[in-house]
C-alpha cells in the first residue's frame, strides 16, 4: 500500500467537497470544476481542487481556477492511504474541496464513482445536453443508480440551446435523481481548444482568465450558482488521514535541476513536493529560453510538448551543452517522455519534418497522427512498486536493449522500456514519485551509489 510523505495526524475533519463527473469525457466536467472555483474564489473561499486519474493538462485550468496547485487522485496510482492523506490536508486549509471526475463516471478501474463511494464524497453529474431531450434523464438516471449506494449531489446540464430546451431537461428528470441545480449555455467564446493530448496549456491562451471568468459568470446564473454557502454544508465530508511518517532523507543535500516551461510542463507538483520532503533543493531552468542547466547533482526532464517547440529546442545550443556536460560528469539524468524525446538525436514532426534533437541518447522518435500507448503502468525496482502511467503519440526506434519494463496495470497494455545509457535512465513512463519514495530517490542517484532495498516497514 503507497502512501504519502508527509507526517500525518489522525484528526478528522469535515469539509464540503464535490466530485464532478459525467456520462464521457468531452462533457464539460473540467470548465465546470474549474467555474466552480472560480465562482467562490471570487467569494473570497478558500478552494482546493483535486483531478481524477494521471492528467497534466487538466490541472493547469484548475489551478488557474482556484489559485492553488492541483494533486491528482487515483486509488490504483496514489494508493488510498496518498489520497486520504492529500485530502484531509486541503481540509485544514480549505472552505471547499472540488476533485474533477476522470473519463465517464464509471470508466477505469478503480473508476470515479468507487473513489467517491469510498471516501463518501457526493457527486454532481455534468451532462452534455447538447442534442437531447428526454434522454436525458434517462442518462441521469443511469448515472445515479448503476451503482447502489453511490454519493449524489444532483445534475448540471451543459451546453443547453436555451430557457425553453432547459425546462424540457429538468421535466426529464425521475424523481430522486435530482437536485437539478441548471443548465449553462452553449457558448463557444467559453470553450477551451484541444490539441493531440488535451486541452491547450492555459498559459498558452492570454485570454484564458477571461475565457475562466465567462465561465464562472454563466455559473452564478444558475442555481447551483446562486445556492447559499450555509446550503454546501449539505456536502459537508468527513476526511480522515492515518498517521504516517516522514520519509527518511535519501536526497538529503542533493540538488536537482528541473527543466519547466511550455515544451517541458507535465510536472506533477506532488513529486517535486516528495523530492523535497527526501531532502532535496529543487530548482528549474527553461530550455526554450536556452537557459544553461544550473549547477545540479542530478537532472530531470519531464514530459510535455517538445514536437511543438522542436526547433526552439534544436537552437538551444547553451542548453544542450550545459546537459552535455552534466551527462559527461556522470550526473544522474531522469528523462520522461517528452524529456526523452529531447535527447535523442531526431524527432520526426507530424509534417514529417526531421528535426535534429540534441542528440544525448542514441536512437529517434517519430510522431504519430494516432495514440500510440495510454494506460497505468509500474516499475518494480528493488526499492519499491513505481506508480504512474503512459501516455503518447510518438513511437522510438532505440538501438539500446532496454535495462527494465514497466508492468501495465491493464490486460491490454504492452510493457513500456526503461533505456539506460551512461548516467540517462529515460523511458515513456511517467512516475508518481510518492508511489515509492525510495525508488524515486534512486532516480537522482548516482547509479554506483544506489542503495540496497530499504526494509519493508521503511516504505512509503
Amino acid at each position: 500500500m503507497t502512501t504519502g510523505v508527509a507526517a500525518m495526524s489522525a484528526a478528522t475533519l469535515r469539509c464540503p467537497a464535490l466530485l464532478i463527473a459525467a456520462p464521457a469525457s468531452g462533457q464539460g466536467k473540467t470548465s465546470v470544476t474549474a467555474a466552480l472555483a472560480r465562482v467562490q474564489a471570487r467569494r473570497g473561499r478558500r478552494v482546493r481542487v483535486f483531478k481524477c486519474g494521471p492528467d497534466f493538462l487538466d490541472p493547469q485550468w484548475l489551478e488557474l481556477a482556484s489559485g492553488h496547485p492541483v494533486d491528482n487522485l487515483d486509488l490504483w496510482m496514489n494508493g488510498e492511504a496518498d489520497v486520504r492523506a492529500r485530502l484531509a490536508r486541503a481540509a485544514r486549509q480549505a472552505d471547499l474541496i472540488l476533485i474533477e471526475g476522470v473519463m465517464g463516471l464509471y470508466d477505469g478501474e478503480p473508476s470515479a464513482a468507487e473513489l467517491a463511494q469510498r471516501l463518501g464524497i457526493p457527486v454532481l453529474a455534468v451532462v452534455d445536453a447538447g442534442a437531447m431531450a428526454g434522454t436525458f434523464g434517462a442518462v441521469v438516471h443511469g448515472l445515479r443508480h448503476y451503482r447502489p449506494g453511490l454519493p449524489w449531489a444532483g445534475v448540471l446540464a451543459n451546453r443547453v440551446a436555451g430557457a425553453g430546451h432547459a425546462r424540457m431537461l429538468q421535466t426529464a428528470l425521475r424523481d430522486g435523481d435530482g437536485p437539478w441545480w441548471g443548465a449553462l449555455p452553449r457558448d463557444e467564446g467559453m470553450a477551451w481548444p484541444e490539441r493531440h493530448l488535451g486541452l491547450t496549456q492555459a498559459a498558452e491562451l492570454p485570454d484564458a482568465q477571461a475565457r475562466l471568468d465567462r465561465l464562472a459568470d454563466a455559473l452564478e446564473a444558475t442555481s447551483l450558482g446562486e445556492l447559499a454557502w450555509t446550503e454546501w454544508q449539505r456536502w459537508a465530508v468527513a476526511l480522515e488521514a492515518p498517521a504516517a511518517p516522514a520519509p527518511p532523507p535519501w536526497l538529503a543535500g542533493r540538488r536537482i535541476a528541473v527543466a519547466r516551461d511550455a515544451a517541458f510542463s507535465f510536472i506533477y507538483p506532488a513529486n517535486v513536493q516528495t523530492l523535497q520532503a527526501l531532502g532535496a533543493e529543487v530548482v528549474f531552468f527553461s530550455p526554450l529560453a536556452d537557459e544553461p542547466l544550473p549547477p545540479a547533482d542530478a537532472l530531470w526532464l519531464p514530459g510535455g510538448y517538445p514536437e511543438l517547440h522542436a526547433d526552439a529546442l534544436t537552437a538551444a545550443g547553451r542548453t544542450r551543452a550545459s546537459v552535455q556536460h552534466h551527462v559527461q560528469a556522470g550526473r544522474p539524468v531522469w528523462a520522461e517522455c517528452g524529456g526523452m524525446l529531447a535527447l535523442l538525436q531526431a524527432l520526426t514532426l507530424a509534417d514529417g519534418r526531421s528535426v535534429p534533437m540534441w542528440g544525448l541518447l542514441p536512437g529517434e522518435a517519430v510522431m504519430r497522427a494516432r495514440l500510440v500507448a495510454l494506460g497505468p503502468h509500474a516499475w518494480v525496482m528493488p526499492w519499491g512498486e513505481l506508480r504512474g502511467h503512459t501516455f503518447h503519440y510518438s513511437e522510438t526506434q532505440m538501438p539500446l536493449p532496454p535495462h527494465a519494463h514497466t508492468t501495465p496495470a491493464r490486460a491490454h497494455g504492452r510493457p513500456e522500456a526503461i533505456w539506460r545509457h551512461g548516467s540517462v535512465m529515460a523511458s515513456y513512463f511517467h512516475a508518481w514519485f510518492a508511489s515509492a519514495a525510495q525508488a524515486a530517490a534512486q532516480l537522482f542517484l548516482p547509479q554506483d551509489a544506489w542503495a540496497p532495498a530499504a526494509p519493508q516497514e521503511a516504505a512509503v
